[in-house]
């Protein structure tokens, strides 16, 4: 009997072992489904399709600025373990191909939202841009709209027996977005002037393209780029030429370069959000993407002179 009872015993810790070795799985038929998400968009699409239905992690660190951001191990586990993986697109997260490879998981869902959309980059408004495309397709509505019906596809896949209240939801929430889209379209149809000059990275393509402006930038794609003498000469000269009645700065990032365009031309500074992310104190005080959107409306009728 000793020799059975050791032969057991030993036996038990090599299935231990063996098991410790294996990559933990999310449980698929169990529980809430676990999303991870990479920007503060999508992290609002999510949450107002899965309601309580789906726990929703965004990456980013509130106050983190996301162009430069690499995922941290702790960051590469939760991408690992989550149902579903949540991200916008090679274009504004080139990190995603290498770490999925380096996370596998052959259960969990990855969702590429900039799936089905078109993509705007060089040429498209006379520039160059260091990057080829323009990642913020969040900032055009209809876009938007897209990628809520994506991630409502993704947790109908998830969890079936919810399907209809994923689908529900998105409906309801594109509702609200398409009435955000009117609301755009009525608030920027007389204005002073149409010309959207940006002390930053070039973020409002999208938005400006939708509703007609004509979008100027002090540098390209990513926040970290360096703006010349010469472009901010430029853009001076254009706020005098155009009328225009405030430079618009951006979230996040010190807006050095807005203040001595705006300095120069002697107008005030008015903030243009992109909803890349947002401040711990916004998240803690329940800010969503369409009320930052709706503040933005705001300040561009009143830096463009709208009726």
């Amino acid at each position: 009997m000793g020799i059975r009872k050791g032969t057991l015993a030993v036996a038990l810790l090599l299935i231990i072992a063996a098991a410790c070795q294996r990559p933990v799985l999310p449980p698929q038929s169990t529980g809430r489904p676990r999303a991870v998400v990479t920007l503060f968009p999508l992290y609002d699409f999510a949450r107002a399709v899965a309601g309580d239905h789906a726990e929703v992690k965004m990456l980013l660190s509130p106050g983190m600025e996301p162009h430069g951001y690499e995922p941290s191990p702790s960051d590469v586990a939760g991408i690992a373990s989550a149902n579903l993986f949540i991200y916008t697109g090679a274009a504004m997260e080139p990190w995603v191909e290498r770490i999925l490879k380096s996370a596998p998981n052959p259960r969990r869902l990855t969702v590429d939202t900039s799936k089905g959309i078109v993509l705007t980059g060089d040429g498209d408004d006379g520039h160059h841009h260091e990057h080829g495309w323009d990642p913020h397709i969040w900032l055009d509505f209809e876009n938007a709209r897209k990628m809520v019906i994506s991630i409502a596809d993704a947790f109908a896949q998830a969890d079936t027996p919810n399907t209809k209240l994923y689908k529900d939801n998105a409906a309801a929430y594109n509702k609200q977005l398409e009435e955000l889209d009117a609301e755009f379209q009525k608030g920027l149809a007389q204005c002073a002037t149409r010309e959207l000059i940006h002390g930053g990275h070039y973020a409002f393509g999208y938005l400006a393209r939708r509703y007609r402006l004509e979008y100027h930038a002090a540098y390209g794609f990513s926040p970290e780029a360096e703006t010349s003498p010469n472009t901010m000469m430029a853009l001076t000269k254009r706020v005098k030429a155009s009328g225009a009645r405030a430079v618009f700065y951006e979230e996040l990032v010190l807006p050095k370069t807005a203040q001595a365009i705006a300095g120069e031309a002697g107008v005030p500074l008015l903030q243009l959000n992109a909803g890349h992310n947002v401040t711990r104190e916004q998240l803690a005080g329940g800010v969503n993407f369409i009320g930052l959107m709706r503040e933005n409306l705001e300040n561009l009728r009143t830096g463009l002179g709208c009726e």
